[in-house]
């Protein structure tokens, strides 16, 4: 079946069950940003392929909320489907329920499979719904009766994850966990978010493409541990290691049948990162404690095993970006290379590094106008070749045993105009402010985010996206609880928290610009007025200078690049051939 007979059955099935709207959320029940293809639910019913993104479907309308993210990339997938797009997260957005209500009449029905939204979303959209006389049921599948051969879900064995790497022993992380349940007044909690998972317990999968993760849940009490997993993904040999630390293996499905006679008491949950139906399995037998999850905060502070490890590997992969660079300035003009080309050459220097386990996620490698696309993934049907003169923008990472790295450079493959010069220049001004930030304990990110914006706002520009979000430790490429971006966030900056800086600019037709480095948050000082924080620059590579000019930056900020390029140069320069590094030292020159 194609989009338009896929949404044809669904529409079927809401006519025989008496529903007047379907809500499909895309995500697993885990509610992860990456998941297996298992889950691709929004992506079957739309053709859309980006992270993000809600689809409503009436009896007579289609629609898809995504970000700027992916505008211009919906359009084009979604073409000639019938759905049609709304853009989220704009001043004038229409939020789900008020296009639901608008469209559906007093009385109506909306659904949606409860495993695939938060319980705090399906509480706030069941109340607001309700408000205008219409009903929300949760606990309605219609996808899985009509995907054909839907994928099963992988069943690759996990591994232990090294207390070297780690920094901190299963144990450990659960003593720190009752502890903090303690603290809480909660007896028990369970972990669904699949990289708190794989943090909590030590443990890493390859289910999941770019993200070192497997399916499963973790139930802790102040007596017991247990991990539920599909059978046969952990080896006898690791069941019997875990069983010694006190952690029981038992069966992934059997979770629900657990929590549905469980009787702990009070019971901590996050409602955020807790889908709807588990959440109120637990609530029917347990007195529940709102609050964050235990496990996210605790992953996003990395103690100082994870931090030698993230900038151990941020050198490292900048020893790759430099091969790569030196690659393509001496090989371009004069072989063919495409925006794919770009991708593959990248992994392959990457794979040359120690401790490599593959990308952190799919390369983003965009050449002129597909620059503007904020995350475009070329393919063998887009894929262009990288022309002389204009702007090559390429957002990679990778994944490796100690860390996790995200970069985005955008370099010059010729002559550059003055509007390019500009742009790139006053990108540049906003990552800088942001890296150079010194901001007293307790600050949210959105504080910190008009820092990266202030350049471009002079000058009447702006970028969709947020400015940074979390990186985790041989996890995942995207993670919580902080971020730096406009919308409010409750949580502050915390030392000891790794996450990127990447303002952007993107001149739909033309070109995009982005600048991405990732930062670790650390102790600056303390003073009369409190304890104040600050970041260093995790990742090495060159800036493009060719493309900077110079008389729109301030002395500071000229002090911090050059600054930043001899650090580049003495952190990568012995690890690098004599050619490359010749290369690199021309590169790194003061401006």
């Amino acid at each position: 079946m194609n989009v338009v007979d896929r949404i044809t059955s669904l529409r079927g099935l809401m006519k025989e069950r008496g529903i007047d709207g379907y809500l499909i959320y895309g995500t697993d029940p885990h509610l992860s940003e990456y998941f297996p293809d298992a889950w691709r639910s929004r992506e079957w019913i739309s053709g859309f392929t980006g992270s993000f993104g809600k689809v409503a479907i009436t009896h007579d309308q289609v629609v898809l909320w995504t970000d700027s993210r992916y505008f211009i990339q919906a359009e084009t997938q979604m073409s000639g489907t019938g759905i049609k797009m709304i853009k989220d997260r704009q001043p004038d957005t229409i939020s789900v329920d008020a296009w639901l209500a608008k469209e559906l009449t007093h009385g109506g029905v909306v659904a949606i499979d409860g495993l695939t939204i938060s319980a705090a979303e399906a509480s706030v959209l069941e109340q607001k719904l309700g408000a205008k006389g219409i009903t929300l049921e949760i606990n309605i599948d219609l996808v899985s009766p009509i995907w054909e051969n839907r994928p099963g879900l992988p069943k690759t064995p996990v591994i232990d994850f090294p207390v070297q790497f780690a920094g901190c022993s299963r144990s450990e992380k659960l003593t720190i966990i009752r502890k903090r349940l303690t603290e809480n007044r909660a007896e028990a909690t369970l972990i669904c978010q699949l990289d708190d998972l794989a943090w909590s317990f030590n443990l890493r999968g390859s289910e999941v493409k770019c993200n070192p993760l497997f399916t499963g849940y973790g139930y802790v009490d102040q007596q017991q541990a247990i991990l539920f997993i599909s059978d046969g993904k952990v080896p006898s040999a690791l069941i019997n290691v875990l069983n010694r630390e006190g952690i029981i293996v038992k069966k992934y499905e059997s979770a629900f049948s657990f929590l549905e006679q469980l009787n702990a008491g009070s019971f901590y949950l996050d409602p955020d990162r807790t889908n709807s139906l588990v959440y109120r399995l637990v609530a029917k037998g347990n007195m529940v404690i709102d609050g964050l999850s235990i496990s996210t905060l605790l992953k996003s502070i990395k103690n100082d095993a994870e931090i030698t490890g993230m900038k151990n590997c941020h050198v490292r992969d900048g020893v790759a970006m430099v091969n790569f660079l030196y690659w393509f300035e001496t090989h371009f003009g004069k072989e063919k290379i495409t925006e794919l080309t770009v991708g593959e050459k990248l992994n392959e220097f990457r794979s040359e590094q120690a401790n490599f386990m593959g990308e952190s996620f799919s390369p983003i490698v965009s050449f002129g106008h597909h620059g503007a696309i904020v995350h475009y993934i070329a393919t063998k049907e887009t894929d262009i070749e990288v022309q002389p003169d204009g702007l090559l923008l390429f957002d990679t990472g990778g994944q490796y045993l100690d860390g996790t790295t995200d970069i985005t450079r955008t370099i010059a493959t010729g002559k550059i105009t003055s509007k390019q010069q500009s742009d790139f220049t006053l990108v540049l001004k906003g990552n800088i402010q942001l890296a150079k930030a010194v901001f007293p304990e307790n600050t949210k990110g959105y504080s910190l985010d008009t820092l990266a914006r202030k350049a471009l706002w002079n000058n009447g520009l702006n970028y969709g996206h947020g400015t940074g979000h979390g990186v985790g430790h041989y996890l995942c490429v995207h993670e919580g609880p902080m971020a730096i971006r406009p919308e409010y966030n409750s949580e502050p900056i915390r030392a000891g928290q790794i996450i990127t800086n990447e303002p952007g600019i993107y001149r739909e037709g033309e070109y995009g610009i982005r600048i991405e480095n990732v930062l670790v948050c650390k102790k600056e000082f303390q003073s009369d007025f409190g304890s104040f924080l600050s970041f260093d620059t995790l990742t090495m590579c060159p800036i493009d200078t060719k493309l900077v000019d110079r008389q729109l930056l301030a002395d500071d900020e000229i002090t911090w690049l050059n600054s930043y390029h001899a650090k580049v140069l003495t952190e990568l320069g012995s690890r690098l051939n004599p050619e490359v590094l010749k290369w690199l030292k021309v590169q790194c020159e003061p401006i």
